[in-house]
């Protein structure tokens, strides 16, 4: 047994992750220990993103990386098992009810497992002490909350109004980068930050995703820049066997 009391057959296990976002799908293998056996894969989104043309582009973006014995997936909105419910920023419409795992189960062979990107992104990067909070800016804001390493119950916070007018996504997501300039818009981080420190007193903040690096910022102690590529390799962390109360109504796998 490992240290998540997987056995050994589990834990050699190759994992396919895949990072599914607005404006790029990304992939990468990785090994048991959660490193990549590979070079993270990256191809442009799909527009219009329906569900079929992406699990038909993920199926030719994974093909060159080789063999892998399970499928790990972040994805971009609320997740119920084998389900999308919600996908504000590919099409809500579109995706609502598709069973994405089935889909690319079906499509490359293997068991698959999914849960919201923000949430995969942590498991890559929290430290599983205390109350941790994970941020993704990307196309949008993903959002995720952990006590002492355990998932909490999802809460779609980049969908939550922080003026009238406006949600979370709408106020630091990627559009607002292009309509207010890069100082702006780090000014609109800093009140994110201070509102979320106020409403969860986490005791750690991790910021992740693809516009983390323009963050500008003298940020709290307690609040930290991570690697985009946690939302790839945090992956791994979804075949732990304490992960398995997510996927008990789900036969075979």
């Amino acid at each position: 047994m490992d240290r998540n009391g997987n056995d050994a057959a589990i834990s050699s296990s190759l994992t396919l992750a895949i990072d599914i976002g607005g404006s790029h799908l990304k992939a990468a293998v990785l090994t048991a220990s959660g490193e990549m056996a590979t070079e993270r894969a990256r191809v442009v989104t799909p527009k219009p993103t329906k569900p079929t043309a992406v699990v038909e582009a993920l199926t030719h973006l994974s093909s060159p990386l080789g063999a892998f014995d399970r499928i790990s997936i972040g994805f971009p909105g609320v997740v119920r098992g084998d389900q999308v419910l919600t996908a504000p920023n590919l099409g809500t419409k579109d995706w609502a009810n598709f069973p994405l795992c089935t889909a690319l189960s079906k499509a490359l062979g293997k068991p698959a497992r999914m849960l919201n990107d923000a949430t995969i992104q942590g498991l890559g990067a929290i430290e599983g002490r205390g109350l941790e909070c994970v941020l993704t800016m990307g196309t949008g804001m993903g959002f995720a909350l952990f006590q002492d390493g355990q998932v909490t119950p999802h809460l779609e916070m980049s969908q939550h109004p922080i003026k009238t007018d406006k949600t979370y996504d709408e106020y630091v997501g990627e559009k607002a980068i292009e309509a207010i300039g890069r100082k702006h818009w780090n000014k609109r981080v800093r009140r994110v930050i201070a509102l979320l420190e106020t409403v969860i007193n986490y005791d750690i903040l991790y910021i992740g995703g693809g516009n983390a690096q323009l963050i500008d910022l003298a940020l709290p102690a307690n609040v930290k820049t991570v690697s985009n590529e946690a939302g790839v390799t945090g992956g791994i962390r979804l075949w732990d066997r304490r992960m398995d109360h997510f996927y008990e109504t789900r036969p075979g796998f």
